[in-house]
């Protein structure tokens, strides 16, 4: 008896239905993606069902930041579709952004058929080749019968342990052939990649121990706590409030611990908090959790935390060690480790040195005093800070999702938009990659159709990607892109004004679109805010349209992002927005006038 008798699922089919089963087969509903000459066959497959919904981009990079905001709210994977040649190619900073920020995305795209391979064809280039340093794993899959296979691995490599962008690269004739289908279950898929999730107990049993001897202790989590789902951050929460020990977080973990929890310092790194910069800076107990130990965090490596003993927590063992050396080293999936810490805890009876945490967060109060954050607005200029602030005033208690473009605004945005649950929060951490925002709010909408989904952005970033408002306006999806116009590459002139002698150098945008008419012209609604007296009535119209919107919120042109840590320094040499005199500019840099490295 053969297996299309004992299992009804594994059937004949052709590789472009193949495809689209296996889509349905992990639960995908929305497939962001731009049709092409290689990838006709699997847009037919398409054409003839109604379970996956296809949501058709402006550019292959739209469909690719599109499926990270997607993936990045939902907790689901991301799925985008792309056709050979310059549609693959143009699918490369999104499978970048996805590794640099661990972000589950499958692409599938179109490849010319296999005989025609290698013979520089019309449309043809080695996807295989290109992507391979952009992703968890990439296939080119040269028969019908190996693809049902690699789909599922696909899926699997992309959702499993550390998440990630995949490749699935299918020649045109292998989407033409026919073979047969092997569902998941049926699959062995799972058997060839099995990342670690559970620590070792010694371990975690060493780690309480140490957090419980600690004077000085900080949580540093990261996006993996909210990687590895809602438990995580539920079991963050527990852990923080069973000690009562300080936390911070990166860019990409902010909502894992909400904004307005007591133990709360704010974001960590280059444009981080005062407080949570010098805990860092003093700490005698660091549990890093789900992060990688960047650049923006850590700022001098040989400067950074002097004093601690190290704890790291990550389910990626290559993370383990590669910035930063660590004193007890945890590989594992956050949520299963914080349960065994959690478990730990109790069984061994433990608690925190009550005195020596009570004085340590005196010391942090008093840093906290120090308002790292303020700024004044006075009269009819829009501060961007404050508009920031009374966005996320007007929109706290909705069901809100924030995107970013990169740069200024998406600082500010950390700074003063306060996250209180998990996947609230779509920005480009690691590639900083301008043009994120805009089609990764479209990503979220799709996802949360009856949710306010707001893209800050920055009138330079927010060009890139424009054309995906064209895509919002076909699919309803009223995302509402509300720029902070201030006619600069605000952090490249930011950077110049500090480090490169006032010299602006081409960051100064010269022919700005008319937004209002633009948002317009795409059968969307514009609006155009120039004086603070202004600003809350607009944000309250944005908010009440249910159509995309471009808010052109026009704030001070030379504003700065302060705190900043100067490229090159320590975590207790901040410049803070009432210290960034020239002298102060001065001495964060060498005798050579250049930028420390």
């Amino acid at each position: 008896m053969d297996d299309m008798t004992t299992n009804p699922e594994i059937r004949r089919m052709t590789g472009a239905e193949m495809v689209v089963q296996a889509m349905k087969d992990h639960g995908v509903e929305h497939l962001f993606g731009y049709p092409g000459g290689a990838v006709l066959p699997i847009y037919d497959a398409l054409f003839q069902q109604e379970d996956v919904q296809h949501i058709l981009v402006r550019h292959e990079q739209g469909a690719g930041h599109a499926a990270e905001g997607y993936a990045r709210s939902t907790g689901k994977v991301g799925v985008m579709l792309v056709t050979s040649g310059p549609g693959a190619t143009n699918a490369v900073t999104p499978l970048q952004d996805a590794l640099m920020d661990s972000i589950p995305l499958v692409c599938i795209s179109g490849q010319v058929p296999t005989s025609l391979i290698g013979s520089d064809a019309f449309q043809e280039c080695d996807t295989v080749g290109i992507t391979r340093p952009c992703t968890k794993h990439n296939w080119l899959v040269r028969s019908v019968e190996e693809l049902a296979e690699v789909l599922h691995e696909a899926f699997h490599v992309a959702t499993s342990g550390r998440p990630g962008p995949v490749v699935v690269d299918i020649p045109k004739d292998v989407q033409f052939a026919t073979g047969t289908y092997i569902p998941p279950q049926a699959s062995r898929a799972a058997e060839r990649y099995r990342p670690k999730v559970d620590a070792d107990r010694q371990r975690i049993r060493a780690a309480v121990e140490l957090i419980a001897s600690a004077r000085r202790p900080v949580f540093y989590t990261g996006g993996g706590v909210i990687n590895s789902g809602p438990e995580a951050s539920r079991l963050l929460r527990a852990f923080v409030a069973r000690t009562g020990i300080p936390i911070t977080s990166t860019l990409m973990g902010l909502g894992a611990y909400p904004a307005s929890g007591e133990n709360w310092l704010g974001m960590l790194g280059m444009h981080g908090t005062y407080e949570a910069n010098l805990a860092m800076h003093e700490c005698d107990v660091m549990i890093c959790l789900g992060a990688r130990f960047d650049d923006r965090i850590t700022g001098r490596l040989d400067a950074f935390s002097p004093h601690s003993r190290r704890i790291h927590v990550d389910i990626d063992p290559s993370s383990i060690n590669k910035n930063v050396r660590v004193d007890l080293p945890i590989v594992g999936d956050v949520g299963h480790v914080l349960a065994a810490m959690l478990e730990a805890w109790d069984d061994l009876k433990l608690e925190v040195n009550a005195a020596a945490l009570a004085e340590w967060k005196g010391k942090i109060a008093r840093w906290k005093a120090r308002n790292c954050l303020a700024f004044k607005q006075d009269g009819d200029i829009i501060m961007p800070q404050h508009a920031v602030k009374r966005l996320y005033e007007m929109t706290r208690d909705r069901d809100t999702y924030i995107t970013t473009e990169v740069g200024q605004h998406q600082m500010w945005a950390a700074q003063f938009y306060g996250f209180e649950e998990p996947n609230r929060w779509m920005t480009s951490g690691g590639l900083g990659t301008m043009g994120y925002g805009l089609p990764a709010a479209l990503g979220v909408q799709i996802a949360h159709p009856d949710a306010l989904v707001i893209d800050i952005a920055g009138d330079a970033s927010v060009q890139m990607t424009m054309q995906e408002m064209s895509a919002a306006v076909q699919y309803d999806a009223p995302i509402k892109i509300f720029i902070l116009n201030n006619q600069y590459m605000g952090m490249v002139r930011q950077w110049q004004q500090l480090l490169h002698g006032n010299r602006l150098s081409h960051s100064y945008s010269e022919a700005l679109p008319d937004f209002v008419k633009l948002a317009e012209a795409f059968g969307g609604v514009g609006l155009r805010v120039e004086k603070a007296g202004d600003l809350d009535g607009a944000i309250q119209e944005m908010i009440d349209v249910r159509r995309p919107v471009i808010f052109d919120c026009c704030v001070a042109n030379l504003a700065n992002c302060f705190p900043m840590i100067p490229s090159g320094r320590a975590h207790n040499e901040m410049l803070l927005p009432d210290e960034a005199t020239d002298e102060a500019v001065a001495n964060a840099i060498d005798a050579k006038g250049k930028a420390l490295v």
